[in-house]
């Protein structure tokens, strides 16, 4: 299935874990992927050369979202790369660390915000004006927006809720031209669980899940990649869970 050829896919955040796969999902459809990445520099160069090994065209960018002028430059050097883009996955994010309200201070707070809804909104603003018509753009919430979240994780429960807000917004002002669609991520084996969530919580969760497993990152880049091809030509502002059946919305 070559749903992309001749395309351009931006996956900002893609050093790692999901981003990685969503990239190389792209590219096994045709597209030629920019990668964004900030601290996983390794990851996502190991990426590229994956890609291109493929026979595919890709190129990793250097880039800290949470800054205007740095987004529309990698914007600007992904467009200067392979011209008009088609769609842009917006990965990068993060929880930081574990804090209750009580742990956690104003830097704190507005730290993981950035980090997951501010680097969203400057990446995204950077990159409609060179975005085609019919593109799209997959946001990334999380089960925690749904359900406020574990132990110490308000902070970005709530910044992943408003990703979903985000998401609907945009969606009626893109809308016809671009789609916006979401996809809210249950228990994931990735590096992001082997930090913050402790192995009998995971188990536990794991065990919750009417498929009895975690999910992995390859099955959420198959969600990524129907709602950004025109498969879903139909479906914007909408937030799709991917939880193995752990929590219905």
């Amino acid at each position: 299935m070559q749903r992309f050829t001749n395309k351009t896919i931006v996956v900002a955040g893609a050093g790692r874990d999901i981003g990685r796969a969503c990239a190389i999902r792209f590219a096994e459809e045709g597209a030629n992927v920019v990668l964004t990445y900030n601290g996983a520099a390794d990851g996502a160069a190991k990426a590229v050369a994956e890609i291109e090994r493929r026979g595919r065209s890709a190129v990793a960018i250097k880039a800290d979202l949470t800054n205007g002028a740095a987004a529309d430059a990698a914007m600007a050097a992904a467009e200067d790369k392979f011209g008009v883009i088609h769609g842009l996955v917006h990965v990068a994010g993060g929880m930081v660390a574990r804090k209750t309200m009580t742990e956690m201070d104003e830097l704190f707070w507005r730290q993981v915000l950035d980090v997951n809804l501010t680097s969203l909104f400057l990446t995204t603003k950077a990159v409609l004006p060179r975005m085609a018509i019919g593109g799209a753009i997959v946001t990334f919430s999380s089960q925690a927006g749904r359900d406020g979240g574990g132990p110490g994780a308000i902070a970005y429960a709530t910044s992943k809720g408003a990703v979903m807000t985000f998401t609907r917004g945009l969606a009626k002002e893109v809308g016809p031209r671009i789609r916006v669609n979401a996809v809210c991520p249950g228990m994931i084996a990735t590096t992001f669980h082997d930090t913050f969530t402790k192995p009998e919580v995971r188990e536990r969760v794991a065990g919750a899940a009417l498929m009895k497993r975690e999910g992995s990152s390859e099955d959420v880049a198959g969600l990524v990649a129907f709602l950004a091809s025109d498969d879903a030509a139909y479906i914007t502002g909408a937030c799709y869970d991917i939880n193995g059946g752990v929590l219905f919305s």
